[in-house]
């Protein structure tokens, strides 16, 4: 199994922790549609995406350690498809489709077919190659590629033509996920993650990366699905009785 990376829970647990807080404040600002400082929306603006990529690299990197990816993968799609069946039902205009939980379960899938392949690809040329193709794909789902400001190109618009497509990065005209994180480009990421997470596996990286510092931090990774899974409860459960409090019409009156 190699050398397990025991920083690896530690960053999981403080980006579950980022996590909570960055929907704490899009429940604020969009479900209950508080006017927030300027600031707070463009500091959010910047942190979901980094909450996001720290997820999706530890997760390409764990994959490693995974006895079994696909069956993992399996686990997770479950729990993905039990969340977009309850914001179908409960939560209609904030319906999840394709989120990270989606992702990752397709994503670990796939690398429990091609990981034993892709792993004899040195991790330097890895890293390299998919942080590369990740940057050029960032804005497929916008309908182009390229580095913006150096050069774009256009995709055909027929691959934005069929509803299904939309977990390749193709959505259509009429598709909406309030979390949408497509395989193409974060998949790239993911393949970074996984290449990073080679090197780890040899056990050459500095000794702390291997040994646990915060156990608090570590045991919040450990049990990260559970936690995905319930803080949106929780965090409604808190925030609207504190709005009936203040006399403000909330999302379940």
């Amino acid at each position: 199994m190699g050398k397990r990376v025991a920083i690896l829970d530690e960053v999981r647990g403080l980006a579950y922790i980022a996590m909570i807080i960055y929907h704490a404040y899009y429940d604020l600002a969009f479900v209950y549609g508080h006017d927030l400082p300027d600031a707070v929306d463009v500091f959010m603006k910047w942190f979901q995406p980094l909450i996001a990529g720290t997820f999706i690299v530890v997760a390409g990197i764990s994959s490693n350690y995974s006895q079994n990816n696909f069956k993992r993968g399996v686990k997770y799609f479950f729990c993905a498809m039990l969340l977009t069946f309850v914001t179908t039902i409960f939560m209609p205009s904030e319906i999840i489709i394709f989120g990270v939980l989606h992702f990752y379960a397709i994503a670990a899938m796939i690398y429990g077919f091609i990981g034993k392949f892709t792993e004899h690809i040195p991790f330097i040329i890895g890293i390299f190659l998919f942080v590369l193709l990740y940057a050029v794909t960032l804005n497929i789902p916008r309908g182009y590629v390229g580095f913006d400001g150096l050069f774009t190109a256009p995709m055909p618009d027929i691959l934005y033509g069929h509803y299904w497509l939309f977990p390749l990065g193709f959505p259509s005209a009429g598709f909406y996920s309030a979390d949408y994180f497509p395989l193409i480009p974060h998949f790239f990421l993911f393949m970074a993650g996984a290449s990073l997470g080679i090197y780890f596996k040899t056990g050459k990286a500095a000794r702390g990366f291997y040994t646990s510092r915060f156990n608090g931090l570590a045991f919040i990774g450990r049990h990260g699905l559970l936690i995905y899974m319930l803080h949106q409860p929780a965090l409604f459960l808190i925030l609207d009785p504190v709005h009936k409090l203040l006399g403000q019409t909330t999302m379940f009156l």
